[in-house]
C-alpha cells in the first residue's frame, strides 16, 4: 500500500503534547513545513478523543474533501479504523481510497522503517481457492523457514501448533478458507512455533518445525535481485526489488546499475511483482539511476488537495554515478504491485514511450500517498491520503490498475516452478520476448486492479494471502508471514 511520503519522500507527523496542545513545529523529513493540523480540546486515549484526532486530520488534509463523509456519528463505530473507513466511504465507492488511509501503530511502523526488520518464519504466501492450496512464493534467505526448506514453489499440506495438532491446509481452507489459514499462522511473535508438513516441487514431503524470529527484509535478494541475463547474447539487466521500506537498498541498487553501465546494458527488467511500495525516496533513487541524460527533467510530481497547494512538490532526475539511460524496460507487476513501484513505471512513461511494457496482470492501482499523524501518548499514526502523483505528462489518474495507461501490456503467468529472475520463470520468459520482439506478440492485460488471479497450480497462479487487518509491515510487503 505504501507507507505514506516517507513513502512519497517525507514523513509528516504532527504530535499531540501530552497536554492537549498542538505542536506548532511538527518534525518533518524534507519538505515545508505544514500548518498544524487542528487537535482536541483533550489528550486522552478513550476511543472519543482518537477519533476526534482522525476526524481533525482528515478533515484538514485529505485529498478528497469532497469525498468525506464529516455527517458520520462516531458513536456508532467501536474502532478508530471503523470510523476511518465510514469518514472515507465515499472516496471508496468511487475506487480512489481502496483502504490506503488507516490508523497503525506509531512505534511498528518507526521499528520497520528505521530497522527494515521483521518478526515471522519470512515466508510470502500465496493461495489456490479453487483448490484449496497454499503455497510459498518467495522466501527470505536471513529469516527461520528459508533453511529448513521453504522457498518458492513449495506447498504447505498441513499446519499446526505441534507434531499432534497438524492439520491439512486442504481443509482449513474449505471450511475456513485463508483466514483459518492465516489464524493458525499465528502472531508475528518472535519465539512462537509452528510445525508443517511441507511438499517441494519434486514431491518430496518433510515434517519441520520453525520459530519465528526478528529477520532482516533484504530488499534486494543475493540469490535473484540483481542479475545480467544473457538473451541470446545480449545482456539485460534484472532487478527484482522485493520492497521499497528498506532505506539500505539503495546501496545494493548503486552497485547493480553500476555492474549494468560497466556491462553495456541498456534494457531492463524492473520485477515489482509482489512490490506493494515504501519509501518514495528509494523510488526516486530508481528513477535517477535510470535517469542518465535526464538530470533537471522532471520525475514525479506530488498535487495535494487544493487548500493545501503550498505543498506541492515537483521531483527532478538527479545525478547518479553508476546511471544508465535504458532503451527498453519490462515492469513485471501483479496484483500486489501498488504505491512506489506503480509510482516508478509511470514516471517512465514519458520517457521511454512505446519501448516500455506491463508484464503480467494488472496491478493494484495507488496513484496516491498518505501523510503520517501522530497521536504519539495512545501510539496512533493515521495514515491519511493527502496526495497524488503524477509523471512528466500530468498523468497520474490509474486508479484502475496501470495497465490502462501503459503504452503496451503483455499477459504472463506468475510461475512458482521457477524461480524468481530466471530465464524460464514465465513473467522473465515473456519480459525477455518484449524486449527482444516488442509487444507484438503479447496479450494485452485485462481485468480488475489488485486482481492476481486464482487458478491451478498447473497455471502457477496465486492471490497473495493477506490479514484483514495487516501489520505494518504486510502492507508493505504483501503475504509476508
Amino acid at each position: 500500500m505504501g507507507i505514506g511520503r516517507n513513502v512519497l519522500s517525507v514523513t509528516l507527523a504532527i504530535s499531540l503534547a501530552a497536554c492537549g496542545g498542538g505542536d506548532s513545529s511538527p518534525p518533518i523529513t524534507g519538505g515545508a513545513t505544514p500548518t498544524p493540523t487542528p487537535t482536541p480540546t483533550t489528550a486522552g486515549c478513550s476511543l472519543s478523543e482518537r477519533q476526534d484526532f482522525a476526524f481533525a486530520v482528515f478533515n484538514e488534509w485529505y485529498l478528497f474533501p469532497d469525498l468525506l463523509d464529516t455527517t458520520v456519528n462516531k458513536a456508532n463505530h467501536s474502532t478508530v479504523q471503523s470510523y476511518i473507513d465510514a469518514l472515507v466511504a465515499p472516496a471508496r465507492a468511487q475506487n480512489k481510497d481502496k483502504g490506503f488511509s488507516f490508523v497503525t501503530s506509531i512505534k511498528e511502523e518507526n521499528e520497520l522503517i528505521n530497522s527494515g526488520s521483521s518478526a515471522g518464519f519470512g515466508i510470502r504466501l500465496g493461495y489456490d481457492t479453487a483448490n484449496n492450496r497454499v503455497f510459498v512464493i518467495e522466501a527470505f534467505e536471513s529469516a527461520p523457514a528459508f533453511p529448513q526448506g521453504f522457498d518458492r514453489g513449495v506447498e504447505l499440506i498441513s499446519l499446526g501448533t505441534s507434531a499432534s495438532t497438524l492439520v491439512s491446509i486442504s481443509s482449513v481452507m474449505a471450511s475456513e478458507g485463508p483466514q483459518g489459514v492465516i489464524n493458525r499462522l499465528g502472531p508475528s511473535d518472535p519465539g512462537l512455533q509452528r510445525t508443517f508438513v511441507i511438499r517441494q516441487l519434486n514431491g518430496t514431503e518433510s515434517q519441520v518445525t520453525v520459530t519465528k524470529a526478528d529477520f532482516s527484509l533484504d530488499a534486494v535478494s543475493d540469490r535473484y535481485g540483481a542479475l545480467t541475463l544473457n538473451d541470446n547474447g545480449k545482456l539485460v539487466g534484472y532487478i527484482n526489488l522485493r520492497t521499497f521500506i528498506v532505506s539500505d537498498a539503495a546501496g545494493d541498487l548503486r552497485t547493480a546499475f553500476q555492474s549494468f553501465r560497466d556491462q553495456g546494458v541498456t534494457e531492463i527488467i524492473l520485477d515489482f511483482r509482489y512490490n506493494g511500495g515504501g519509501l518514495v525516496s528509494i523510488a526516486e533513487l530508481m528513477g535517477d539511476l535510470m535517469g542518465r541524460n535526464r538530470v533537471g527533467q522532471v520525475f514525479s510530481r506530488t498535487v495535494l488537495r487544493p487548500s493545501k497547494a503550498s505543498e506541492n512538490e515537483t521531483e527532478f532526475f538527479q545525478t547518479e554515478a553508476g546511471s544508465i539511460q535504458p532503451t527498453k524496460v519490462a515492469v513485471i507487476g501483479r496484483g500486489g504491485t501498488a504505491s512506489a513501484s506503480e509510482l516508478v513505471t509511470n514516471s517512465l512513461i514519458p520517457y521511454l514511450g512505446n519501448n516500455i511494457a506491463l508484464v503480467g496482470t494488472n496491478t493494484s492501482g495507488k496513484p496516491v500517498g498518505q501523510f503520517g499523524f501522530d497521536l504519539a501518548a495512545c501510539d496512533d499514526r493515521i495514515r491519511a491520503v493527502t496526495f497524488q502523483t503524477e509523471n512528466a505528462d500530468g498523468n497520474g489518474e490509474y486508479f484502475s490498475g496501470l495497465a490502462g495507461v501503459m503504452p503496451n501490456t503483455c499477459q504472463a503467468n506468475d510461475d512458482i516452478s521457477n524461480q524468481l529472475g530466471d530465464p524460464a520463470e514465465a513473467s522473465v520468459a515473456r519480459a525477455l520476448a518484449f524486449l527482444r520482439d516488442g509487444a507484438a506478440s503479447c496479450t494485452p492485460i485485462t481485468g480488475t486492479p489488485g486482481f492476481q488471479g486464482v487458478q491451478s497450480r498447473s497455471a502457477s497462479e496465486k492471490q497473495l494471502l493477506q490479514p484483514d487487518n495487516p501489520s505494518a509491515v504486510q502492507r508493505e510487503v504483501p503475504g509476508l508471514f
